[in-house]
């Protein structure tokens, strides 16, 4: 991971598309946590996505679930689609030959709908999607500032992550 410097063109460049991910966030309809993601290839977003369920279904919303509820075997206890799966899937879409050597960018939202920072990467499911795209980066919001993972490097931490 490399943090971006402040000020720097490349920070002003993120903070743009970080703006992008929360305007996609406050599309979610999760009760849990609003999030939003897009992809981009040079300066140029060609993925946009935010989590709730499939197809947006109501009848698919198990916001009000215990995690503790599922099965040992569930690994993904949110009845979501996550934002960075949405976004992924419009790229595949809409600009598929452009998603190798991409980057995505993620931010949540918290309930009174304020910027919150990362944690450290945990989610294998979009890391691994990510991965088999070709997506080269993953750009997170962190308190010291905005850091860059390599997609490799976030699929590794993500296999690491100990709640």
């Amino acid at each position: 991971m490399f943090w971006l410097e402040k000020a720097s063109l490349a920070e002003k460049e993120a903070l743009k598309f970080i703006e992008a991910c929360e305007q996609e966030a406050l599309k979610a309809t999760c009760e849990r946590s609003l999030c939003g993601s897009v992809v981009v290839k040079e300066g140029e977003i060609i993925g946009r996505g935010f989590n709730s369920p499939p197809g947006n279904l109501v009848s698919q919303k198990k916001c009000q679930c215990s995690k503790s509820e599922y099965n040992e075997k569930v690994t993904d206890k949110t009845c979501c689609i996550h934002a960075e799966q949405r976004a992924i899937m419009d790229a595949l879409k809409n600009n598929g030959e452009k998603l190798s050597g991409s980057r995505l960018y993620f931010l949540r939202l918290n309930p009174d709908q304020e910027r919150e920072f990362s944690g450290q990467p945990y989610c294998t499911i979009c890391s691994k999607l990510a991965l088999d795209v070709g997506i080269k980066e993953f750009v997170l919001v962190h308190e010291p500032g905005i850091g860059v993972y390599d997609t490799e490097e976030y699929n590794n931490l993500s296999f690491q992550y100990r709640a």
